[in-house]
């Protein structure tokens, strides 16, 4: 059964057509959480103006002023909360968030910049990587965000079949694997398979109708279903942290071998 605790849900989205599928995807995501009591918040990053660039512009008060040096300023910035306005609004709805949902149409085999340049900037040294000063001790299960659910809202413009086991653009979690495992899981949220919708310049009315109750069903199970099982850093599967010990998966190299059969 569907969890019925209220919880806070934080929907990024990145598409400038209102009309959009992505868009349309956000609206039922929006109606669907707040009947099952959860407070929803949405960062619309074409709406808001979202700066997708990281420069020397995201730090007022310089730790070096000769030299630039991304980690070292973003730690520096977070720490003393010498952050911009608004990466800490984002980062202020990211820590009051129960689960984070990114919605946005895959462009290049990937996400638009702009959605790209919110985690750039919002993922500080800190918080989502060099957790708690200690490097890459609290990474990939761990981390300023375990405890979060995270999942991706994709729409597509090819078929599935391109995207299936042996379709020519490759399988679609592991397009989005950096995303997943890296932005997403790194950090320490449980993340779920992503939500997909193919054909997404085509579709017509029956099919939406279809797409709208699948949304709606992956919606309902958002804090129940079972997260994408990837192997955790701390887990015993890495015994220095870095390579999969000899006796996990002997022979399987590859994305496959870092995701739990």
């Amino acid at each position: 059964m569907p969890s019925t605790t209220s919880k806070n849900v934080l929907l990024v989205h990145a598409h400038p057509e209102p009309t959009s599928a992505t868009r349309h995807l956000v609206q039922v995501a929006i109606h669907t959480m707040e009947a099952q009591g959860h407070t929803v918040t949405q960062s619309d990053l074409y709406g808001i103006g979202w700066k997708a660039v990281f420069d020397q512009d995201d730090f007022l008060i310089r730790a070096n002023p000769e030299r630039l040096a991304f980690i070292d300023e973003s730690g520096h910035a977070y720490a003393t909360g010498s952050q911009t306005p608004d990466v800490e609004r984002e980062q202020a709805k990211l820590a009051a968030a129960d689960a984070v949902i990114l919605l946005f149409p895959l462009w290049w085999f990937g996400m638009p910049a702009i959605m790209k340049g919110w985690i750039d900037r919002v993922w500080a040294f800190g918080l989502a990587y060099g957790y708690q000063g200690a490097g890459n001790t609290y990474r990939y299960g761990e981390g300023g965000l375990a405890g979060k659910r995270a999942m991706l809202a994709v729409t597509v413009g090819g078929p599935a079949i391109d995207y299936g086991p042996r379709g020519i653009n490759g399988p679609l979690e592991q397009l989005l694997f950096p995303i997943t495992h890296g932005s997403l899981f790194f950090p320490g949220m449980q993340v779920l398979p992503t939500f997909a919708v193919y054909d997404a310049v085509r579709i017509d009315a029956g099919r939406m109708a279809l797409i709208e109750s699948d949304w709606q069903t992956r919606l309902q199970d958002l804090f129940d279903s079972a997260p994408i099982a990837f192997r955790t850093q701390n887990g015993g599967d890495y015994p220095d942290r870095h390579v999969l010990a000899d006796d996990v998966v002997p022979g399987v190299f590859g994305l496959d071998a870092h995701i739990k059969a």
